[in-house]
């Protein structure tokens, strides 16, 4: 695998970390700024609302330009969003200061795994993917605690300041390893790449996406009262616990990335299988501490194994529009997320228990095993010949013969 394939996982490392520290801050930020948790909260709306927006915007307003450029641009608009963050006054600017760092999230990694294939044999293009998003799931078990540590020690400015920090080691990192000659978008320009998007198989991609990952997140909102309330965890165990979910995560990505590039399809099946059944299993596991523990590290192998597959996917079912396909996948990603703590979050309201978020997430990955299910029959019948297609038949020597 290419060394350029590290500037890529430092970049995601950073995002990661940004985008899950604001929950460990939240007390901190809210203290501070003197404004109530549930306001804190919508700090981390503000983040994910800028992902949706720019994921797509900025994906097809770059398109024609070099995809190296593109990627150290994205990266010097998330400084300056976090940059911006350690300085904001008030929670208004704060919030601002989120949505802008919140922007180059989707492009970044959708123009990102572009590049991760375009540098590899396409045997290989899975594996590629599962790398560059290895930054992402590895800042779930370093980066997130060691940036909480260090905003409830000097300050929540100071962990702002310190993701600044490694977004300007990913630019002097992207600078240096991405290549010129692997970073040439495609010629179609933004009316090409929007209309590539109209394609049936390409929405029923990123639907799985989004009942897929929504499963993963209708439980994981609410993993932390599932512990302490059923498991029977203390608070203070819930960061090392979260840490689990990162290695489980980060296996389930590299895995995901190694049997997709032999099975993309069967991989993508059998990750949202696993997946349910894991989640079907939450209210049995979590009666006792280790079998809770066991519950949370499988959660994060079986989601994130579908991961590159359904990356890869949305990328291959639009050829003329990888970057534009692969940042409108991120978007659904969060998506998956705001609408996975909504459904958890019901369940919860109507009071059917501590665990009841994972049946509903196991419902989410049955969802979206029907959707990927639907994906492969429309491929199947696009694939499969006309019926009534001309064919020629043998005949004798001086006479000809068509049959339908």
């Amino acid at each position: 695998m290419p060394l350029a394939l590290l500037a890529l996982a430092v970049g995601a490392f950073g995002i990661g970390t940004t985008e899950f520290v604001m929950m460990g801050l939240l007390p901190d930020v809210a203290d501070d700024l003197h404004i109530s948790i549930p306001s804190a909260g919508h700090l981390v709306s503000a983040y994910a609302l800028g992902v949706v927006i720019g994921a797509p915007l900025l994906a097809a307003a770059t398109a024609r330009m070099s995809r190296r450029t593109v990627l150290i641009a994205l990266m010097a608009l998330f400084v300056a969003g976090n940059a911006l963050s350690a300085f904001a006054p008030g929670n208004g600017s704060l919030l601002a200061a989120r949505f802008v760092s919140g922007l180059p999230h989707g492009a970044f990694f959708g123009v990102g795994a572009v590049v991760a294939t375009t540098m590899v044999p396409p045997e290989r293009k899975a594996r590629s993917v599962s790398l560059m998003f290895l930054g992402l799931t590895v800042a779930n078990i370093a980066g997130v605690p060691a940036a909480t540590l260090m905003g409830q020690h000097l300050g929540w400015r100071a962990t702002f300041l310190g993701v600044s920090a490694i977004g300007l080691v990913a630019i002097a990192s992207l600078a240096f390893l991405i290549p010129r000659d692997h970073t040439h978008a495609p010629s179609t320009g933004l009316r090409g790449e929007l209309a590539a998007l109209r394609s049936l198989p390409v929405w029923l991609a990123l639907g799985t996406t989004v009942a897929g990952f929504g499963a993963l997140f209708a439980a994981y909102s609410y993993v932390t009262p599932m512990l302490t309330g059923a498991a029977g965890y203390a608070e203070t165990s819930v960061t090392l616990l979260l840490a689990l979910f990162g290695v489980g995560a980060t296996a389930g990505n590299l895995l995901g990335g190694r049997l997709a590039d032999h099975s993309l399809r069967g991989t993508l099946f059998g990750g949202l299988v696993s997946l349910a059944a894991v989640l079907a299993l939450f209210p049995l596991l979590m009666r006792t501490e280790w079998s809770a523990a066991l519950a949370v590290t499988l959660l994060g192998t079986a989601a994130f194994v579908t991961g590159s597959p359904l990356q890869l996917m949305v990328m291959e079912k639009a050829p003329a529009a990888p970057s534009l396909a692969s940042s409108a996948n991120q978007a659904a990603f969060n998506l998956a997320n705001a609408g996975g703590a909504w459904v958890g979050g019901l369940t919860l309201a109507a009071g059917w228990g501590t665990t009841s978020p994972a049946l509903a997430g196991a419902a989410l990955a049955v969802l979206g095993l029907g959707v990927a299910a639907a994906a492969y029959t429309v491929d199947r019948r696009r694939a499969t010949p006309s019926a009534g297609r001309v064919v020629t038949t043998h005949v004798p020597e001086g006479s000809t013969a068509l049959h339908r």
